[in-house]
């Protein structure tokens, strides 16, 4: 595997504090997982493989060109790189797996639940199971994982608990027009790769778990707006996703409907 330069490792620095422009909202108390230190991933092949997938995970449309069609990265949807309590973590993932995967309605490893992602919150194609760029993701999973014990679900795992609620649309327009539209666009395409895009090409496709409502609603209300996260209400979280949902995104690929 190609060694990582010099010029690589400032991009991943940049791709790190792109990914940390939120507000890391912290663990919950019971957590005892402490996230790794990466000036400590080893000098060894197992460490460059570690190395890139954190750069695929942070900078996905750069370093998996070949495998997306959209310009989202990995840590669009998992925050702060994967470690982000109730942003879908990516810590101890690798302790819960193979599991059944309603979507799928099958038994999953932890490798065919990335191939969704890439097929799905991609828009993409599927990985080469045994390619480096496979190996890379799973091999940075399992390193955020470092610490956290194996088969107990991580705190914070997941999005945050919402009830059920009608949503309004054009109420959400206006939520999106006071709160989102300042970074995101009036015209939902974002500022790439630092600003992801929620509609248009660039976003996810509509096989993609944030275009389920009560996702999408959940991972707003906790971890938006960036700079004030958490301060949009159960009903506003549901009314701007709902406006969200009406703009149009890519078709999902049936071909893949096997991942």
């Amino acid at each position: 595997m190609k060694l990582v330069t010099a010029a690589t490792l400032v991009s991943l620095a940049f791709g790190i504090t792109a990914c940390g422009r939120f507000k890391k909202a912290p663990l919950p108390k019971s957590a005892a997982w402490t996230e790794p230190d990466p000036s400590k991933i080893p000098t060894t092949p197992e460490g460059d493989s570690i190395r890139l997938g954190r750069l695929i995970f942070n900078q996905t449309s750069r370093y998996a060109a070949s495998f997306v069609g959209n310009k989202l990265s990995c840590s669009d949807c998992h925050l702060g790189g994967g470690t982000a309590a109730y942003a879908a973590p990516m810590v101890g993932m690798p302790g819960i797996f193979p599991m059944y995967n309603t979507r799928a309605d099958k038994i999953i490893s932890l490798e065919d639940r990335v191939q969704e992602c890439f097929t799905r919150s991609e828009n993409g194609r599927p990985l080469q199971y045994n390619g480096p760029e496979m190996i890379a993701v799973v091999s940075y999973i399992h390193w955020l994982s470092i610490g956290q014990v194996e088969g107990k679900p991580f705190p914070g795992r997941g999005f945050v608990k919402l009830p059920q609620l009608a949503a309004d649309s054009v109420n959400g327009q206006k939520i999106y027009t006071d709160k989102c539209a300042a970074c995101h666009g009036s015209d939902g395409a974002g500022k790439p790769p630092i600003l992801p895009a929620l509609w248009g090409p660039d976003s996810y496709n509509d096989g993609a778990g944030m275009d389920q409502l009560p996702k999408m609603a959940a991972f707003v209300q906790h971890n938006m707006p960036q700079n004030h996260p958490g301060t949009l209400t159960p009903q506003e979280a549901f009314d701007v996703a709902a406006y969200v949902h009406t703009k149009p995104r890519p078709k999902f690929n049936p071909d893949y409907s096997g991942y």
